[in-house]
Order: structure tokens, then C-alpha cells, then sequence
């Protein structure tokens, strides 16, 4: 059995203060359920997140980080620093990164690689748009972002990767692609991790989804055979629907 994951990915969003309160409400909430949890708040609150949740056995991630160990290379955070304040996860590849910033396959695999070389679990996020959905071109994005962002890892690196299905159409929109949905496009993850590598392989990788993840939703999408669990974004910036969240996953589970 894969052991479920739920992140929450807080963007840019909080102050000091309000990061700190959230992070000890969600320390402090109602949440017996067997899965690992997992918070990623801008980095300038990055430690005093990881003080606050100490102990309390929740992760703490970076959004981002820069595939260089150090030098000039003025606004980026390397991977010996965001471990020094508590990280042991970092997304990378979020749409965001792709189609805000611009972000290619090339530059995120080098960010990949640089993570687990630090001992890092790289949450690597790959997604289609709607253009990409409506074009019927959904496998073929999601195949050749895979490929791309990990490129060149050894079968004992993917198992050290967490991946989450992002459908860029469903982020902060509103929008869920529905369970049905969802479960399609992981289950083609699955098969792409059993093709490039063996089908042990294949069932040991954990796959998340995202995109407008909520209370109201989560326990269906959860309960699909080949999600193992959820990346929150808006959902996850306050304590009480977060650890609903969180809960869903053992109903998912049960």
C-alpha cells in the first residue's frame, strides 16, 4: 500500500504572523489519519513555519528551489539551504513555474536531479491545459512533461519522487476534474512508471492530484484506485478545511 500524501502548497500568499498561525492550528487539529502531511509556504517564512509545526510530525517543503549548490545567482535558493531550515520536500514543475515564469522540462529535470542528489523528495508536478484537454492532446502533454522533467533517473531515484497530476484548467478555477477524470491520467502515469522502469516501480511512486482540491471533493477523488493523495492549493490555507482534507484521506482509505 502506498502511504497517502496531502500537501498543501500555500503560493504566495500569508504574512509572518498568519504562516505561524496556520501552521499551529494545523499542528493542532483533529487528525488521526495514517498519511503523511505536508506544507509548503513561501520561503522568507520557510523557518519560522518549520519551528512552529516542530514536532507535530507535518513536513515542511519549499515551492521551488535552484538547481546550483551556490554562487551568483542573485533571488535563487539552493537545495543545502531550504534543508537547513526543516525541508525534506520541494515542489517543482508547477504549472505555475511552467506558464508564469516560463519554466522548460530541461531546466526542472536539472532541479529534480539536484533535489534528490541533497536528499530531497522532489514533488514533481506535470498537467495539461484546457486548450491541451479540448485538443484531446491531454496523454501526449502529460507523457512528454514526464519524460522530460525525469529524464535520466535511476529506478532508485523515481521511487524517491512524488508526482501530482495538475490539470492547469483546474487550478484555482474552480474547476475539478472529476474522479473519473483524475484516475484516467493517473493511471496512465502508472503505466508510463511501468513502461520506463518495471511495474514494482510503478506501484511503490506516489501520485497526487491538484487542482481546486477541497472538502467537498476530496474523499471521491482519494478513493480512485491510482491517487495517492492531494495537493492543495487554496483549500489548504486555513487549519480547519485543510485537516478536513487531511481526514478525507482515511475515509478514502477505510
Amino acid at each position: 500500500m502506498r502511504r497517502p500524501l496531502i500537501a498543501g502548497n500555500w503560493k504566495m500568499n500569508l504574512n509572518r504572523a498568519d504562516a505561524v498561525a496556520l501552521a499551529k492550528g494545523l499542528a493542532d487539529a483533529d487528525t488521526s489519519v495514517d498519511c503523511d502531511i505536508l506544507v509548503c509556504p513561501s520561503n522568507v517564512y520557510l523557518d519560522a513555519v518549520s519551528n512552529a509545526i516542530s514536532g507535530s510530525g507535518i513536513s515542511i517543503g519549499a515551492q521551488d528551489v535552484y538547481f546550483e549548490a551556490s554562487g551568483a545567482f542573485t533571488g535563487e535558493t539552493s537545495t543545502s539551504m531550504i534543508a537547513d531550515v526543516g525541508c525534506t520536500y520541494v515542489i517543482l514543475g508547477h504549472s505555475e513555474r511552467r506558464h508564469v515564469i516560463g519554466e522548460c522540462d530541461m531546466l526542472i529535470n536539472k532541479k529534480v536531479v539536484s533535489a534528490l542528489a541533497a536528499g530531497l523528495t522532489p514533488v514533481l508536478c506535470v498537467g495539461e491545459t484546457l486548450e491541451d484537454r479540448e485538443a484531446g492532446n491531454t496523454q501526449k502533454v502529460v507523457e512528454s512533461q514526464f519524460d522530460g522533467s525525469l529524464a535520466g533517473l535511476t529506478e532508485d531515484q523515481i521511487r524517491k519522487t512524488v508526482i501530482a497530476y495538475e490539470p492547469v484548467w483546474a487550478i484555482g478555477t474552480g474547476k475539478t476534474a472529476s474522479p473519473e477524470q483524475a484516475q484516467e491520467v493517473h493511471a496512465d502515469l502508472r503505466k508510463l512508471l511501468a513502461d520506463r522502469y518495471n511495474s514494482e516501480t510503478s506501484e511503490t511512486v506516489r501520485i497526487l492530484y491538484g487542482g481546486s482540491v477541497k472538502p467537498a471533493n476530496a474523499a471521491d477523488l482519494m478513493s480512485q484506485a491510482d491517487i495517492d493523495g492531494a495537493l492543495v492549493g487554496g483549500a489548504s490555507l486555513k487549519a480547519d478545511s485543510f485537516a478536513a482534507i487531511i481526514n478525507a484521506a482515511g475515509v478514502a482509505a477505510a
